[in-house]
């Protein structure tokens, strides 16, 4: 068993798609519609055949109440791991990406918090060691 699609629900594809990959980096992998629904995943250019990003419409009320939820109490909604955090966040700002936090130490780890503007706070995440 393995992972291969996760969501992040947004409250504009269009808007999310060109954020995360016009500022984060992230390659477009599907995009099409059935119906009224759009299935839009992106991956990381690092691992291409790895797991999708699924950025999902909130037009569920329930996923728009979760998504809400959650960045008001300030929790991410994904966690992007990164190899340089100081960089990657200097990379990002410089772009024009706003970040809500960061860079903060913490157990084993160096953590940022941005917006992606599509109601979801992501933290990018640097390991003190590497995963084995």
């Amino acid at each position: 068993m393995r992972i291969q699609l996760t969501t992040v629900y947004v409250n504009d594809q269009a808007k999310a798609l060109s954020f995360y990959t016009d500022k984060l980096g992230f390659l477009t992998k599907m995009d099409f519609t059935v119906g009224g629904y759009r299935w839009l995943t992106v991956v990381s250019p690092e691992d291409p055949q790895g797991v999708n990003l699924v950025l999902e419409l909130n037009s569920n009320p329930a996923a728009a109440q979760y998504q809400q939820a959650i960045h008001d109490q300030g929790l991410p909604a994904a966690n992007f791991f990164v190899t340089d955090l100081e960089a990657e966040v200097g990379r990002l700002k410089a772009k024009g990406v706003p970040f809500t936090q960061g860079p903060k130490k913490v157990t084993g780890s160096t953590i940022a918090l941005l917006d992606d503007g599509c109601g979801n706070l992501i933290q990018l995440t640097q390991l003190d060691r590497p995963m084995s």
